[in-house]
């Protein structure tokens, strides 16, 4: 299933509205700990200000995080994102999986983060899609949206991954899509084929990396 997208402006009203859309993204897909039921409330107050279909996107998982225990909340969202390669949210390894290419795009949203007067959180990757989106939503739009831009390949990866698995966290990232351009047949093509095959693979001269996809949660669900 893939969303159309509306036409696009850029008018200062259209650019708030995907800042909203941006923001309750990054709170929604959240590890859904303690500040679960806070978050939701935040993201019902700022999609009041939203219109459109990304924000019916947005209020269809938030209807059904609420309506799911607290506990069974959590263990769906280690199954969906820790526990399935085709869900994860670090959007460099779908472009350059464990090669030595990766360093060098992380450090492009590192560098963007910089460019715009912020440091890239010390305890998360920058290219971890959360992060992406916050920084999009408050810090710099423009920055924001051409690293979402860039990366819609591996956005619709995990889009497709979570409409397959049946994860309501699909709509969060429909949203998401109905804020930048529309996937080309060509990204539609490379999506399909880095789903079947798998991100790029380097045998030899691997610098260390310490992140592993999926991410191992430590103990406590941080």
């Amino acid at each position: 299933m893939r969303l159309r997208n509306r036409t696009r402006g850029n008018s200062a009203v259209q650019s708030l509205q995907d800042r909203l859309v941006w923001q309750c993204a990054s709170l929604l897909l959240a590890y859904p700990d303690e500040h679960l039921s806070a978050r939701l409330r935040t993201v019902d107050e700022l999609r009041a200000s939203a219109v459109g279909l990304a924000a019916e996107m947005l209020a269809r998982t938030v209807a059904a995080l609420t309506s799911t225990a607290p506990m069974q909340a959590a263990a769906d969202y280690v199954e969906t994102f820790d526990l399935r390669r085709r869900s994860t949210m670090y959007l460099t390894y779908w472009t350059a999986g464990d090669t030595r290419n990766r360093g060098r795009e992380m450090h492009a949203f590192t560098q963007a983060y910089l460019d715009a007067g912020v440091r890239p959180p010390a305890d998360e990757a920058p290219d971890y899609l959360p992060v992406v989106l916050e920084f999009a939503a408050t810090v710099d739009p423009v920055a924001g949206r051409r690293l979402l831009v860039e990366h819609r390949v591996p956005i619709d990866v995990l889009h497709d991954g979570l409409i397959e698995h049946g994860s309501p966290y699909a709509h969060t990232i429909s949203g998401v899509c109905e804020t930048i351009p529309a996937a080309t047949d060509q990204d539609v093509r490379r999506a399909q084929r880095l789903a079947q095959a798998g991100p790029p693979t380097e045998a030899v001269g691997l610098q260390p990396f310490t992140l592993t996809v999926p991410p191992r949660r430590r103990e406590g669900g941080s």
